[in-house]
């Protein structure tokens, strides 16, 4: 079965009425109807006038809500938005069933060009790292610049801790996952995720863990929430065996976009040893590495990584600016080819936890 095929989804009409998705204090949501897709789009209002765009990009199982602690920090830096891909927070299935990188690539890209946003500061996190990777290196004319938090990109060999997360791409798997997990409550699943993606569970605050449990229940009445799971950790899978020019880390040797990685030393996902290896892919690439931190930094660290962007675009800023004022024309910025830069941080704190990888 490819992630390709049509899945069984009930008629609108004998879906379950769910609880409504969770809005934080300051943020929206809207609905935003494209071709073969609806996204929800999670937004802040900018602190001020003319502030650039930025899109974030969340991970498998995860959704918008994952970036609302950074998006509260960087309201005063970007006119911040988060989508909901489809099948996952509250973005229903895409029309087609297709759960391929590709295919979420391409709803982000259809958005970017439906809204005229674009190029914005584009963030993504595991899953959302390889789509934005992609989305960035296919449309360059739509990423200002790259934020990559724990990028699923291909690794030959896989932590162990990670491998639970890859089965799900077999046939089969899910349903049983399902069965053998039944009686798990939503505290338990939430419990069990938070100590895969955090570096620190206890950072989680009680208050964004009863949040978390909350959407988790939510969730689970969903009836195409394990197929959009194990159909785009299928279609993750499948990215990784592609060769030539669409093979990921090929598509991250094209990126023109100065980007900024980031990479937590207890990430049971993605191997820390893959820090180096980006940063030599990536051609204008700047490395943040932070010990302590898992798989979601982003929502462990907020105040951490909202630091290191600002720092990280006020360089790039700079350099634009001199290039601009030595030419007397448009810009473009450069770095050092193959070579990123390194640094270590930490701090911050976590207001909210992760629902999915």
């Amino acid at each position: 079965m490819s992630s390709t095929e049509v899945p069984f989804v009930p008629p609108a009409t004998v879906l379950p009425k769910v609880s409504p998705v969770r809005v934080g204090e300051g943020e929206r949501l809207r609905s935003v109807g494209l071709q073969g897709i609806t996204l929800t789009v999670r937004s802040r209002p900018p602190a001020r006038e003319g502030l650039p765009p930025a899109l974030y990009v969340h991970g498998l199982g995860g959704s918008s809500q994952n970036w609302s602690a950074l998006m509260e920090q960087l309201e005063g830096d970007v006119d911040g938005e988060a989508l909901d891909l489809p099948g996952f927070g509250d973005s229903p299935p895409p029309d087609d069933g297709n759960y391929s990188i590709t295919a979420h690539a391409r709803a982000v890209i259809r958005f970017l060009d439906a809204s005229g946003r674009g190029p914005v500061h584009l963030f993504g996190n595991s899953l959302g790292g390889a789509v934005s990777t992609r989305v960035a290196a296919v449309r360059p004319d739509l990423v200002r610049t790259l934020t990559l938090v724990s990028p699923a990109l291909p690794e030959i060999r896989v932590q162990r801790t990670a491998v639970p997360t890859g089965l799900l791409a077999l046939p089969g798997v899910a349903g049983l996952f399902t069965r053998y997990s039944k009686n798990w409550t939503a505290e338990q699943r939430v419990r069990g995720v938070t100590a895969l993606c955090y570096g620190d569970p206890g950072r989680v605050t009680p208050e964004g863990f009863q949040h978390a449990v909350e959407e988790m229940e939510r969730r689970l009445q969903l009836p195409y929430f394990w197929d959009a799971m194990a159909r785009s950790a299928r279609g993750l899978v499948n990215a990784y065996t592609l060769g030539g020019q669409h093979a990921l880390w090929r598509q991250a040797e094209r990126v023109l976009a100065p980007t900024l990685l980031v990479y937590g030393g207890k990430d049971q996902l993605v191997g820390f040893r893959m820090a180096q290896k980006a940063a030599r892919a990536f051609r204008d690439s700047r490395l943040l590495t932070l010990p302590e931190a898992g798989h979601v930094a982003m929502m462990e660290y907020p105040e951490t990584v909202a630091g290191a962007f600002r720092d990280f675009v006020s360089t790039k800023d700079f350099v634009m600016d001199k290039a601009v004022a030595s030419s007397g024309g448009v810009g473009r910025t450069t770095g050092p080819e193959g070579r990123g830069e390194t640094g270590t941080a930490s701090g911050g704190g976590a207001d909210a936890t992760a629902v999915g990888s």
